[in-house]
């Protein structure tokens, strides 16, 4: 089993103003945070998929700071709701995201990374975090 990324400690506090809206200072582009459409605490939904196979990884939040070292950094970076701090997927893991693309949803309150995953996505050891498969009993067909 692998050990989980850690918060970046104190990370939130070294981007200036302005700020998401929330009581987290970011340095997005403001042209980008206006079509964002957040949740009540700050945060949009980040998929996460592997960027040539096209296989979903995991599913994380980002607030706006996150998204902006994720865009200018390169590395994934995500906002974590337990422990209210940022992580860099990889950084005491070894199990690194290298962005290659990000998109925002038509909604704006989603956006699509498309990473080359190194080692495991899932913080069970896992390549991915969708590895539990549920039973569907409906075949999915529509009848009139």
């Amino acid at each position: 089993m692998s050990v989980p990324d850690a918060p970046v400690t104190g990370a939130h506090l070294e981007a200036p103003e302005p700020t998401d809206g929330g009581d987290r200072p970011s340095r997005l582009d403001p042209a980008i945070a206006a079509r964002l459409r957040r949740t009540p605490d700050g945060l949009v939904a980040a998929v996460v998929r592997q960027h040539d196979s096209g296989e979903v990884l995991m599913v994380a939040w980002m607030d706006d700071e996150a998204l902006h070292r994720t865009l200018t950094t390169g590395r994934a970076t995500y906002w974590s709701r337990s422990r209210r701090e940022y992580w860099v997927k990889g950084a005491t893991s070894g199990h690194h995201q290298y962005v290659r693309s990000v998109a925002l949803d038509c909604d704006g309150d989603a956006v699509l990374v498309s990473v080359d995953q190194v080692g495991a996505a899932c913080h069970t050891g896992h390549r991915s975090c969708f590895f539990t498969q549920l039973p569907v009993t409906s075949s999915g067909e529509v009848t009139s």
